[in-house]
């Protein structure tokens, strides 16, 4: 088996789709303590939003970018929950913890050691965690079919 060269897989488009065709998406689950959340209040000139500019950009140009957002202050959640038949509902988020799910990023990536490194880059690594998550292709199916 021969394997094209790097510069081959750029220029060559039959190439580049084989390529997508091996591709799996993987959601980045980000999250960020109080600290970092109170960050997005600062001023455009801050170190963590440019972080956050220049991890996108990164993610963009690299062509793995699939989508994603950030997400509204925890305390703006409302959790539903429905037992023996009723709807109940929680304002605020479910879990009481230090650090809370702050966004979300789909990329497009070879392999789970792909995923990990642009994880690793996301800005929120240093102040909170991100989960690595690879989609679930074959249950969406047997729910949209």
């Amino acid at each position: 088996m021969q394997f094209a060269e790097a510069s081959e897989l750029q220029t060559n488009p039959c190439l580049q789709e084989i390529q997508r065709d091996k591709a799996m998406q993987y959601a980045l689950l980000i999250y960020e303590s109080p600290e970092a959340f109170a960050m997005r209040k600062n001023d455009d000139n801050d170190p963590y939003l440019g972080a956050w500019r220049a991890y996108y950009r990164a993610m963009v140009e690299a062509g793995v970018y699939v989508g994603g957002d950030p997400l509204e202050l925890p305390e703006t959640g409302t959790t539903v929950r429905v037992k023996e038949g009723k709807r109940g509902v929680q304002d605020g988020p479910f879990a009481d913890t230090k650090e809370q799910l702050a966004g979300i990023a789909i990329l497009e990536l070879p392999t789970l050691d792909a995923a990990l490194e642009w994880a690793a880059r996301c800005p929120a690594s240093s102040l909170g965690a991100v989960e690595v998550r690879p989609l679930a292709p074959n249950a969406k199916r047997r729910i949209t079919e």
